[in-house]
């Protein structure tokens, strides 16, 4: 049955059901925050409209029809009976507005990420494969203003103007990572907490560090960059074990 048979009345269906899958590995993975955490992914040319999560709701039982359809440049939107999370609303309406090259955001308080944000040095140093993936192209915030409703949410946004930085380490709070599309973000999420945790638990042998030199570094992560279809066929291949188990997220 095509997507449209199974929802003709309702649009984005496709980039729904990603957001949907996005959501339940996520909470597979355990990098979930009980119903704390949010995704969006534009649909629009300026990014400005997005769908998101619904408020309070938790990662293993979000579907793609749950998600909410928003509008970063409405005022009225926390009014409504359906109003997202006011810090979501904060933190990704404030990325959407103002970075239109970030089309889909997510942001988590995955454990190795928030370790690595909790340092009092959240860099991040290219000592493996998936280290060297985020090599120039992450920014470290060490400006945490508390919960992320608007005016927090705008200074965040205002970190992410650069379309090669698509990581913030957001110190003391998580990590959020921006992309092209679901496929894309859920990707460089899924890196880079585990190359948190190569990095972390590198730490806690006390040994010294074997770091790569800035040119392989950057030449690793530009290879990775140009790898192709990695991040649609990791997401692809997700989707395909929850359609195996019976899995109601693209409903």
């Amino acid at each position: 049955m095509s997507v449209a048979e199974l929802r003709p009345n309702m649009d984005f269906w496709q980039e729904r059901v990603d957001m949907a899958a996005a959501f339940r590995w996520t909470e597979r993975l355990n990098m979930h925050e009980g119903v704390a955490n949010h995704f969006s992914l534009a649909v629009n040319d300026d990014g400005t409209q997005f769908l998101m999560n619904p408020n309070q709701m938790h990662f293993r039982r979000i579907k793609a029809s749950d998600l909410l359809f928003l509008d970063a440049n409405n005022p009225k939107t926390l009014e409504g009976p359906d109003a997202p999370d006011p810090t979501a609303w904060g933190l990704h309406g404030s990325i959407h507005r103002r970075c239109p090259h970030a089309r889909c955001v997510m942001h988590v308080h995955s454990t190795h990420a928030t370790v690595l944000a909790a340092l009092a040095d959240s860099t991040l140093p290219p000592i493996d494969q998936n280290t060297a993936t985020f090599y120039n192209r992450y920014v470290v915030d060490n400006q945490f203003g508390g919960l992320a409703f608007e005016e927090e949410g705008e200074r965040c946004a205002s970190m992410m103007s650069d379309p090669k930085v698509k990581t913030m380490i957001m110190g003391n709070h998580g990590v959020l990572v921006i992309g092209s599309s679901v496929a894309d973000t859920f990707n460089r999420l899924y890196y880079f907490e585990r190359a948190a945790e190569t990095y972390i638990r590198a730490l806690q042998t006390g040994q010294p560090l074997r770091v790569l030199s800035d040119e392989i570094a950057e030449k690793t992560a530009q290879e990775l960059e140009d790898y192709p279809e990695q991040d649609v066929r990791h997401l692809n291949e997700l989707k395909a074990i929850l359609d195996e188990e019976g899995s109601n997220y693209a409903s």
